[in-house]
């Protein structure tokens, strides 16, 4: 199976911007918080109602290529899938591209096949399930349902 696209919609606010009036490449990995989020969500699996159940999925690894620049008001699609997973780690891989005022105000599909627009930024993060301590745990013995639904929208490399 090969895993689908979820689409967050965002629009570049000026505080993203540097004095060159483009956005600041820090802010990318925020973006990428922001769409794992929303993908979480989407899919049932709140980043809240995991902490409540006593573990988290901290950031191991990050990584991030630069294609092209976004300034103020651009209208963004943060494209973000799972690549990767197992009982202890999860990766997600993201794109984020510029798109037109059009396909920015298109809400209705949040799950897509392929990602549209042009290619701004790339990249991937990686996470390990840990409980309250930080220790690893094994999310198919911790949380069945919340690994079962990681299984379904996920590809394994």
């Amino acid at each position: 199976m090969t895993a689908q696209w979820h689409k967050t919609n965002y629009r570049v606010p000026y505080k993203d911007t540097d004095r060159m009036g483009v956005v600041h490449h820090g802010n990318y990995i925020n973006w990428f918080e922001i769409a794992r989020t929303e993908f979480m969500r989407h899919y049932g699996i709140a980043y809240k109602e995991i902490e409540s159940k006593g573990f988290s999925l901290p950031v191991a690894n990050v990584d991030c290529r630069y294609k092209s620049s976004a300034t103020f008001d651009d209208c963004i699609v943060l494209f973000t899938k799972i690549a990767d997973y197992s009982p202890l780690k999860l990766k997600f891989v993201y794109e984020a591209r510029k798109v037109s005022e059009e396909a920015e105000s298109d809400h209705l599909d949040k799950i897509v096949s392929r990602p549209s627009g042009e290619l701004i930024a790339s990249g991937s993060t990686e996470h390990t399930w840990v409980n309250e301590n930080f220790k690893p745990i094994r999310l198919n013995r911790s949380a069945p349902d919340i690994y079962e639904i990681i299984r379904e929208c996920g590809e394994q490399e």
